[in-house]
């Protein structure tokens, strides 16, 4: 799905939360450094707008210029991709991975290949990473990279020499204890496949862990496919306990029909939930008896169709919506899944008028800050994407550990440990925020919460 145009951040004005002025001065010197970046600037200032309490409770965060750090990368990196197409035709790509905190462990987080990806959207990215690896407990650092390459309607061939090409300028940046890669949107196990190969080709070695998202005969985890879509749904049955709640019998919206929307469609049903909706780029389905997970995933994943042959597959039960996305469609629960800011002020006015209770975002920064505003403001309680998807990079850093250990876990065990993950994050989450006086704001516990143990540990490492 290509991502609505975005304004840029503002250039001027207190930040929401920020009284004692310590963080204006910050947010200006990013927008200085770091011009026509929108995405990013918006990352950062959704961020430091829940630090203003944290820095007046620890002022040795001001002097040790914390956030300057934070908000400049360790390393980024851009780079030519040359390859050739089916026709004997030289296609020229950018390469990118952006290296942002190592803090707590090696960079971590995902590839995305679509053609908007540029250098704004992959620091947005990474930046959110950095907080969500560390809520997660794992000892993981944050990054983020991929490519403007579109792998729609290329061939399995083009594919694999694009992907040949991608690794063999990355490779000399990777390593398990170095900088971990993923999948994300555009990169799945085809493509981790290709690069895999191209890294064990170029360096001689069978390095598992450089790599995640594997597949299971290879060096894979079982329920790292369904982690990150399961783990919003978990998220957000957490949210919805607080209010003496759970899924059973709600009525639930799901935007995108990728690998997080797909597995956020069977957790909630698997929890007794109806989902009700799925879209792509075209448009989206309404399917009042409930989404079919298994023809959805078949159109999908197997025959990579569109969501129009999944409502023409089912039939009088579903139909087609062209060009218009979900949220006008009244539900309990929506999970964002798609991609960033898909989720406008006037859809959040949509869904609020529609009853909605809780929003979890599956896909990275789904909401922008007006539809986030409206949603507060209204009481639905929201799980935020560094929190409610971070399902996905902890199953990451769960595959991490099998192979360091030459071992393999069942779907069982490891989708028990994915709930214990999501479950502390919650708790994490829920918790901080009650401690800086805003209980129920996720956005902030989240927030606070990531900012802290990274602020922490680089205190602990001296001016690196």
């Amino acid at each position: 799905m290509v991502p609505p145009p975005l304004s840029p951040a503002p250039s001027a004005g207190p930040l929401n939360g920020s009284e004692d002025r310590v963080l204006d001065p910050l947010y200006a010197q990013v927008l200085r450094r770091n011009p026509g970046e929108a995405e990013f600037h918006q990352a950062v200032r959704e961020v430091l707008e829940s630090l203003g309490p944290v820095f007046a409770r620890r002022p040795e965060f001001v002097d040790a210029k914390i956030i300057e750090r934070i908000c400049e990368p360790e390393r980024q990196l851009i780079f030519r991709v040359p390859w050739v197409d089916d026709s004997g035709e030289i296609q020229v790509n950018r390469g990118f991975r952006v290296e942002f905190n190592s803090a707590l462990g090696p960079f971590k987080g995902g590839l995305r290949f679509h053609p908007s990806v540029n250098v704004g959207i992959v620091k947005f990215l990474g930046f959110e990473q950095i907080f969500k690896n560390a809520l997660t407990g794992m000892p993981i650092g944050g990054g983020k990279g991929g490519s403007d390459f579109d792998p729609k309607n290329r061939s399995d061939g083009e594919i694999m020499r694009f992907c040949q090409s991608f690794m063999t300028e990355l490779y000399r940046h990777l390593g398990e204890y170095t900088d971990v890669p993923a999948g994300d949107i555009g990169v799945g196990q085809r493509e981790i496949g290709y690069m895999f190969g191209q890294y064990k080709r170029i360096t001689n070695r069978y390095e598992s862990g450089v790599l995640t998202g594997k597949g299971l005969s290879w060096g894979g985890a079982q329920a790292r496919t369904e982690a990150t879509g399961y783990g919003c749904v978990l998220f957000t049955a957490e949210m919805l306990g607080t209010l003496g709640q759970d899924f059973d019998g709600q009525r639930v919206t799901v935007s995108g029909s990728g690998n997080v929307a797909v597995y956020a469609i069977e957790k909630a049903q698997q929890l007794g939930a109806t989902v009700v909706t799925c879209s792509d780029s075209d448009g989206f389905v309404v399917d009042e008896k409930g989404i079919d997970v298994e023809l959805l995933k078949q159109i999908k994943n197997v025959e990579r169709g569109r969501v129009a042959d999944y409502a023409e597959r089912r039939g009088s039960a579903a139909r087609f919506v062209p060009g218009a996305g979900v949220w006008q469609v009244p539900c309990d629960v929506a999970l964002p899944c798609a991609t960033q800011n898909e989720l406008t002020e006037t859809d959040a006015l949509a869904l609020v008028r529609g009853g909605v209770k809780a929003v979890g975002e599956g896909a990275n920064m789904p909401t922008t800050p007006e539809a986030l505003r409206v949603l507060q403001d209204a009481g639905v309680a929201f799980g935020p994407g560094k929190a409610a998807n971070a399902g996905g990079v902890a199953t990451s850093a769960l595959e991490m550990q099998q192979n360091a250990s030459r071992d393999s876990w069942t779907f069982e065990h490891t989708e028990d440990r994915l709930g214990e993950i999501m479950r502390h994050i919650h708790h994490t989450c829920h918790e901080t925020a009650e401690r800086y006086g805003q209980p129920g704001n996720y956005v902030a516990g989240a927030n606070i919460a990531g900012f802290e143990l990274v602020a922490e540990a680089m205190l602990a490492q001296g001016v690196i």
